[in-house]
């Protein structure tokens, strides 16, 4: 006879940073089954939300009002540099994805445009690392 299952896993607790509205709405309803999210529109934003509690990952835009997202980044792996970082770039450039990489210890660096199920990978690769 087998002994007790383990408890399953609690989800992920993640953070999805981008100021296009309509993106983080699309991505914030697939990616709900999958993990505890919470969103900002601006690193300023998203650094009130790490204040307020731990996140397993964070996912932030590159283009973001007030500060880039790979700044950000590179300050939240100084801050808890137990989270993971993902950064989401328009940017096309292997250099610049390879120097972002990097300097903010990212997990992954994903070019726009992306799915829910890009993100969701990216997540779970990142926390299986």
């Amino acid at each position: 006879m087998a002994g007790p299952q383990p408890p399953p896993r609690p989800p992920p607790v993640v953070l999805l940073v981008d100021d296009e509205p309509l993106l983080l709405g699309a991505l914030s309803e697939e990616l709900r089954e999958s993990c505890r999210l919470y969103t900002a529109t601006s690193a300023a934003e998203a650094e009130l939300r790490l204040a307020a509690r731990r996140y397993d990952v964070i996912i932030c835009d590159h283009m973001l009002p007030g500060e880039q997202g790979l700044d950000f980044l590179m300050r939240v792996m100084e801050m808890v540099p137990s989270t993971r970082r993902i950064l989401m770039t328009g940017y096309t450039n292997p250099e610049f994805i390879s120097r972002s990489t990097s300097l903010a210890g990212l997990s992954a660096c994903l070019v726009k445009p992306l799915r829910a199920s890009d993100i969701a990978a990216a997540v779970k690769a990142a926390l299986a690392a």
